[in-house]
């Protein structure tokens, strides 16, 4: 059983680690998970990923933390948070669910306990966050969570513009929750 250190009614966080890689394969290596932000990716791209991960959790006291759902331990995806360049305060938002999981609200309950901890434990001023052009799914959580749309950015991955958003703390406090 892994160990959780933040809990959602649904949802375990746990840290990535080094003995993690079949999770991750079992994530970032399955194409519907990564068609629409890059995939598919190769078991090299996944390690560096992984490794990414756990890096930035101890350089920055964050990451893509994968989640379980407390019901029976199943790997159900990742969630979290990473670095924006150029900026201490500015963070980015992810999520990257395992397709059994799609479809029932775990995306925005993951992300609503990332959205929390990015801005009273990490302290952070404002979150991003983008998503493919026909990833709807995406678009509702992220309006459901008060994200703003700011335009659209290319993402080399894709060789696409996605639409981009962003949220500030004020904006995240003063937010009402909408499911």
């Amino acid at each position: 059983m892994r160990s959780y250190f933040m809990r959602t009614p649904r949802l375990g966080f746990s840290t990535w680690s080094r003995d993690d890689l079949a999770l991750a394969i079992g994530l970032w290596g399955d194409d519907r998970v990564t068609r629409l932000i890059g995939g598919p990716f190769s078991r090299q791209w996944v390690e560096d990923r992984l490794a990414l991960e756990i890096s930035t959790q101890a350089s920055r006291g964050f990451q893509y933390w994968p989640l379980f759902r407390i019901s029976d331990d199943a790997h159900a995806g990742c969630a979290g948070l990473r670095p924006v360049p150029d900026s201490d305060e500015v963070l980015e938002l992810g999520v990257h669910l395992r397709p059994e999981c799609w479809g029932q609200g775990m995306a925005t309950e993951s992300a609503r306990a990332a959205l929390t901890y990015a801005f009273t434990t990490v302290g952070a001023s404002a979150l991003v966050a983008g998503h493919h052009p026909e990833n709807d799914a995406s678009r509702r959580v992220l309006q459901r969570l008060g994200f703003r749309h700011t335009g659209d950015a290319h993402y080399a991955p894709t060789d696409l513009d996605h639409p981009s958003y962003a949220l500030t703390r004020a904006d995240f406090a003063n937010a009402s929750p909408s499911d």
